[in-house]
C-alpha cells in the first residue's frame, strides 16, 4: 500500500506539540540533501513562512567524499529555486584517521550550533523519523541501556545556544519521500547508508516492520519523562551548583533516596562537573552509590570527578587528572575551555592569558592575599581546581576567591557553561 505525503497541518501539529517558537518563528534546518531533510526543509520553509517567520536550510559539506561539495551546490541550486535561503557549512582543517565517523558528527553539530548563535537563531531541526527511531531502539537494546536509553531520541535537545528540534519522530520515511515525489522534488542518495560496515545500515536492510516496537518506544519515553520530573526534584532540592565548577550535595540523598534515583542524581552531577562527553554506565554509579553509602567518610572518583565528604555534603570536584590542559588565551579569544567554562578575551586587551585549574601549576594552596569580595568561603580543598589566569609575571588572578594581582590588565570574562548541564530540556514525544 503506497503511503501518502507528509502533509503541512501534520507537521505543525507536531511543532505545536513540541512548543517554544516565537510569534514569527526562525529556524534552522539541517539539510543533507537525502530525501528526508529535503521534506522536512520544504514543509518547514511553509510553516515558518505562514507566520511571519523564516526556515533556513544549512548544508554541511565535510569534505570526505570528492563530490561531496558539488552535492552541497546541488542542495543550494534547489533551494534557491524554491526562494529557500541556504548556507553551506564546510568543515576544514585535518581529519582524524579513526573514529571519523564520530568526529564528523560532532563537526557538523558544532557548526550548525555555530551558525544558530551568530545569526540569532533558536530552533535547529533535524528530519529523525520513525525508522531512525527504531534503529535508536535497536541498537540501545542491544547495549542494555535502561528506561532513559530504550525511550529512543527526544524530540527537544539543549545545545549551547539553541536547542534541537526533531519533529518527524512518528513519520515514516516512506510518507516523506511520497511528498518529494508529489512535489516533483529530487533528492541525493548517500551511500553510506547502505554500507553494511555501519551497525545502522544493517538494521536498516534486515528491518521489515518498525510497527511491533513503537509502542514499546513510547511507554519507554513516559515512563522517562516521569523519572526526569522526579530527579529534577531532588536535584533542586539537594544539590548546590557553584559558578566555580563545582557541586556540593546534601548527603543524606544516601539514606533517603531509593537506590536507582540516588544512582540517576550522583550520574547527572557527574555528567556536569566531569564533562565527560557519555553517561556514566549503570554499573558505575551503582558502585559509587554503595560504595559512599558504605564508607560515607572516604572520597571517591566517576566520571572526572571526585565525590568528597565534606561537613554534611559531597563536595564533587573536578578531577585534576582528567581535565583539559592550560590553554592559552589571546586577544579575542572566545571558546568552552574543558567543556565546562566559557571563556572570552576582549580584542582590545593589551595582551594574552593561560587560563589553567590553579592546581596545574604545581600551586597546592590558593594565594596569600586576595583583593575584592564574593570568596564565598570555599575550602581549601576546592581550591586547586578553580579556574587561574597566569601571565607573564605569574599567577594574575583567581576570579573565584576574588584574587587579582595589583596592575594586571583586562581580565577574561568566565563563567561556567557545562556540555552536560545539570538539568535540561526535558524528554520530549511527538
Amino acid at each position: 500500500m503506497l503511503e501518502h505525503p507528509l502533509t503541512l497541518p501534520e507537521l505543525a501539529a507536531s511543532l505545536d506539540a513540541i512548543g517554544g517558537f516565537e510569534a514569527r518563528p526562525l529556524i534552522a534546518v539541517a539539510v543533507s540533501g537525502g530525501p528526508d531533510s529535503i521534506a522536512l526543509i520544504l514543509l518547514a520553509d511553509r510553516w515558518a513562512r505562514q507566520r511571519g517567520g523564516e526556515a533556513w536550510a544549512l548544508t554541511v559539506d565535510h569534505g570526505l567524499r570528492p563530490e561531496s561539495a558539488e552535492e552541497a551546490r546541488t542542495v543550494a541550486g534547489w533551494m534557491a529555486s524554491r526562494a529557500i535561503p541556504h548556507d553551506i557549512l564546510v568543515w576544514t582543517g585535518d581529519k582524524p584517521k579513526s573514529g571519523l565517523q564520530e568526529a564528523a558528527r560532532e563537526a557538523r553539530y558544532q557548526l550548525l550550533e555555530q551558525w544558530c548563535r551568530a545569526h540569532g537563531v533558536l530552533h535547529l531541526s533535524t528530519a529523525h523519523h520513525r525508522e531512525d527511531q527504531r534503529e535508536t531502539y535497536l541498537i540501545r537494546r542491544r547495549a542494555g541501556s535502561g528506561i532513559d536509553g530504550l525511550a529512543g531520541m527526544s524530540a527537544v535537545r539543549e545545545l549551547a545556544g539553541c536547542r534541537l528540534i526533531r519533529p518527524l519522530l512518528a513519520v515514516p520515511r516512506a510518507r516523506l519521500r511520497a511528498l518529494l515525489e508529489a512535489e516533483g522534488q529530487p533528492f541525493l542518495r548517500d551511500p553510506s547508508n547502505l554500507n553494511p560496515a555501519f551497525e545502522r545500515a544493517r538494521l536498516r536492510a534486515a528491518a521489515s516492520s518498525v510497527g511491533e516496537n513503537l509502542e514499546e518506544i513510547r511507554a519507554y519515553g513516559r515512563r522517562r519523562i516521569a523519572r526526569e520530573a522526579a530527579l529534577d526534584q531532588v536535584l533542586a532540592r539537594a544539590v548546590g551548583l557553584h559558578p566555580a565548577g563545582f557541586a556540593a550535595v546534601d548527603a543524606s540523598v544516601l539514606v533517603e533516596l531509593e537506590g536507582e534515583l540516588a544512582e540517576r542524581l550522583f550520574g547527572r552531577v557527574a555528567a556536569a562537573i566531569g564533562a565527560a562527553r557519555y553517561p556514566a554506565r549503570r554499573a558505575r554509579l551503582a558502585r559509587l552509590h554503595a560504595g559512599l553509602t558504605a564508607r560515607p567518610d572516604r572520597a571517591r572518583t566517576l566520571g572526572g570527578c571526585r565525590f568528597v565528604p565534606w561537613r554534611g555534603r559531597l563536595l564533587v570536584l573536578r578531577e585534576l587528572a582528567a581535565a583539559s590542559a592550560p590553554v592559552r588565551l589571546e586577544p579575542g579569544a572566545n571558546l568552552l575551555w574543558d567543556r565546562r567554562f566559557a571563556v572570552d578575551l576582549a580584542a582590545t586587551a593589551p595582551g594574552g592569558f593561560m587560563l589553567g585549574y590553579l592546581g596545574q601549576s604545581g600551586a597546592a594552596a590558593a594565594p596569600k592575599h586576595r583583593t575584592g569580595r564574593g570568596t564565598g568561603g570555599l575550602p581549601p580543598l576546592v581550591h586547586p581546581v578553580l579556574p587561574a589566569l597566569w601571565d607573564e609575571a605569574g599567577l594574575a588572578a583567581v576570579p573565584h576567591l576574588g584574587y587579582r594581582r595589583a596592575r594586571v590588565g583586562l581580565l577574561p570574562r568566565l563563567f561556567l557553561r557545562a556540555a552536560r548541564p545539570l538539568t535540561q530540556a526535558g524528554f520530549t514525544v511527538v
